[in-house]
């Protein structure tokens, strides 16, 4: 196992000066595993996915309300430079470098996944950094698109790259909430529509269950809303990978509470059925207020999947092996008994704990 990098070794980026793709941000749960920085995970999760950034001077040119990357809140703070994104830092370290690491990563390290960002040079150093992971490594490789800036030829492009999955991140369950929080509303450069020719084309290119949707709880959407665009997303082929919304620190929506953990159980529930063809949305029942009353199955097969606790785990790309690796630790919350996406298998008491969730409807 490589040793922690000493001071006069490679070190992370202390500002926004260098750029891909000579140089990635990694997110710092990526960087404990590569051992580039000290640190231990709560009760023992392992990540099994190395979550890489592009970064540019300036950042993000998008502006979304809930996001820390916002091209109006990099303006506005200081000091930090664009290194805060989903809780943590994602400092910024030579790719040469990462490669070398990911080279001795663990066994469960199996994966890679590329996060764009909306900046004019983002395709064509998506490609670079893909080709060099692909080429340079025996890491599988997803990459998390910005459709506003991605053509059906480039998607194509990404494939032949080796691209295995791509995710997109239409965040929003509706029309109307994405606007409010991506579009015109907040000078925002993205519209519902191409996001969702973005599908179409994901569909056609990368096949069934090789594209996925991210999409999150808790933006004033109503239950049957989001599941509806898990729905929307299954019918196309592809699967979703579902967070809980994190009031991001310098995002235009900091001051805003974290929801109740309910309904996210209840969601999360509703995902694992529809992306396991176990029912569909239509076969669910909700009650006035839009949420879940009837899961579209049997007691008998909710219970088996309450009992198996994975509904609850993190929703992601996977490993070699099918299962999960992208399971983002502790990036829906802090690390402690709150847990949303739980990073590993859950034991009895996370079961007991969940099951109680799912049944309070306050």
């Amino acid at each position: 196992m490589p040793q922690p990098l000493q001071q006069t070794e490679y070190m992370p980026l202390e500002d926004d000066s260098k750029s891909s793709p000579e140089y990635v941000r990694m997110s710092l749960a990526a960087a404990m595993t590569l051992d580039l920085v000290p640190g231990q995970f709560y009760r023992g999760a392992k990540l099994g996915c190395i979550n890489l950034l592009l970064t540019y001077p300036g950042g993000c040119k998008a502006n979304c309300s809930y996001c820390g990357l916002s091209r109006e809140k990099q303006q506005e703070k200081t000091g930090l430079k664009g290194e805060k994104f989903i809780r943590v830092t994602w400092k910024a370290w030579p790719l040469d470098l990462v490669i070398e690491r990911c080279n001795q990563a663990p066994e469960w390290v199996q994966r890679v996944c590329i996060s764009t960002i909306t900046h004019p040079r983002g395709k064509e150093d998506t490609l670079t950094v893909a080709r060099r992971i692909t080429s340079e490594t025996d890491m599988l490789l997803s990459i998390l698109i910005s459709p506003t800036l991605t053509s059906r030829e480039d998607l194509k492009a990404l494939k032949e790259a080796g691209a295995s999955h791509v995710g997109i991140a239409v965040d929003l369950a509706t029309k109307e909430l994405f606007e409010k929080n991506r579009g015109k509303p907040v000078r925002g450069p993205h519209r519902w529509e191409r996001y969702w020719q973005t599908f179409d084309h994901a569909a056609e290119i990368f096949g069934p269950d090789r594209f996925g949707s991210h999409l999150i709880y808790g933006m004033g959407e109503t239950e049957k809303e989001l599941i509806s665009a898990f729905q929307r997303v299954r019918d196309l082929g592809g699967d979703t990978h579902l967070f809980c919304f994190f009031p991001e620190r310098h995002s235009a929506l900091q001051d805003t509470g974290q929801p109740p953990v309910q309904g996210y159980r209840r969601v999360q529930l509703a995902r694992y059925i529809i992306d396991n063809d176990m029912a569909k949305a239509s076969d669910m029942e909700f009650d006035g207020q839009g949420r879940v009353t009837g899961f579209g199955v049997g007691s008998e097969a909710v219970e088996k999947a309450v009992q198996s606790g994975k509904p609850f785990m993190t929703s992601g790309c996977p490993n070699k092996q099918g299962e999960v690796a992208c399971n983002r630790p502790y990036g829906n919350e802090k690390p402690g008994p709150d847990l949303r996406n739980y990073p590993f298998a859950l034991n009895a008491d996370d079961v007991a704990l969940v099951r109680g969730q799912l049944a309070d409807y306050s």
